[in-house]
């Protein structure tokens, strides 16, 4: 049997888990980089009976998973993978398992992001490297509007810790009530309100039909100019050109983002280069800890697998 690791960039997957159950029954085989061309993730893949798959960073449609006659088990770390077609996996008889996640490193993630953006931390960070000094003002955070878009589990204590920092709470989502925005400590608003009084927006969605493309050109005519706009959840959920657009125009103050339409992010993106950005490689939840839940429950995933499949294969 042989298993592929896909995607895992700092080479960790073999050091923070247990793999020593698949090796009894499968080769292993790690890959470090990323392969967005279809048919080169066709021809990489073809070979594997088993791909353990970190989060959405290969997309397995339909399409590819058709081509792959091999393929018998798609170990995904995380609770849900939307990049993974599961009714085509169920047709094609390749069994898809998930593993146990946390939201910590995401809810602290995020106030790294908002907490460097309203200082400027990176900008200041970059002047000292180069041998420079101060180079701009910082905004406080006690009595500024936190706008959150979507109360779950990782809004929810966004909100806890934004009032922590003295903060005014506001929240809005399709179908957020009063009451539940009220056990989080935050006053529900419509959205225009809420893209209207913000300082600092943070949206906290699950990417899908009704969330893409949800912030856009409209939301950022409303925002003030000297508001910010904050990204870990899904880069679709927020209109990419539209907020490029509206950070050249300075419309808005600026944007921490953590998350993008297409990732990698492509080297000659705006991202990489407009002043009132900070961008980050989708780290949100990239932590030691969180990396040894993924990569312990996938090995104990493939391992239970193997163990009835792998004498049949």
């Amino acid at each position: 049997m042989k298993v592929a690791i896909l995607d895992d960039y700092q080479n960790m997957a073999l050091e923070l888990a247990d793999w020593s159950g698949v090796r009894r029954y499968a080769e292993i085989t790690v890959y470090n980089d990323h392969v967005a061309d279809p048919s080169t993730v066709v021809e990489r893949l073809r070979p594997f009976n088993v791909v353990c798959a970190m989060r959405e960073r290969t997309p397995l449609p339909s399409d590819i998973l058709q081509q792959l006659p091999n393929l018998r088990l798609i170990a995904s770390t995380g609770p849900r993978n939307a990049s993974i077609d599961s009714q085509a996996a169920t047709d094609l008889g390749i069994a898809v398992t998930a593993t146990g996640y946390d939201s910590t490193p995401t809810i602290e993630f995020t106030w790294s992001m908002i907490l460097a953006s309203m200082r400027g931390i990176d900008r200041e960070a970059a002047s000292l490297r180069a041998g420079g000094w101060q180079t701009g003002l910082g905004s406080n955070l006690r009595g500024k509007s936190l706008a959150i878009v979507g109360l779950g589990n990782i809004g929810r204590e966004v909100a806890r810790i934004g009032l922590a920092f003295g903060m005014k709470v506001i929240a809005w989502s399709q179908n957020l009530t009063e009451e539940k925005a009220s056990a989080a400590g935050a006053t529900l608003v419509d959205k225009q309100t809420l893209f209207r009084e913000a300082d600092v927006i943070t949206i906290h969605l699950v990417l899908s039909g009704r969330t893409r493309g949800l912030v856009g050109a409209p939301e950022f005519a409303l925002m003030k100019p000297s508001a910010k706009l904050v990204n870990t959840s899904r880069g679709p959920i927020v209109d990419e050109p539209a907020l490029i657009e509206a950070l050249r125009a300075r419309r808005i103050a600026g944007a921490a983002v953590d998350v993008f339409d297409h990732e990698p992010l492509p080297s000659d993106h705006p991202f990489r280069s407009l002043e009132n950005v900070l961008a980050t490689p989708h780290i949100g939840y990239v932590t030691e800890d969180l990396y040894r839940t993924f990569y312990g429950d996938a090995a104990a995933n493939i391992t239970k697998w193997l163990e009835v499949n792998a004498t049949s294969a």
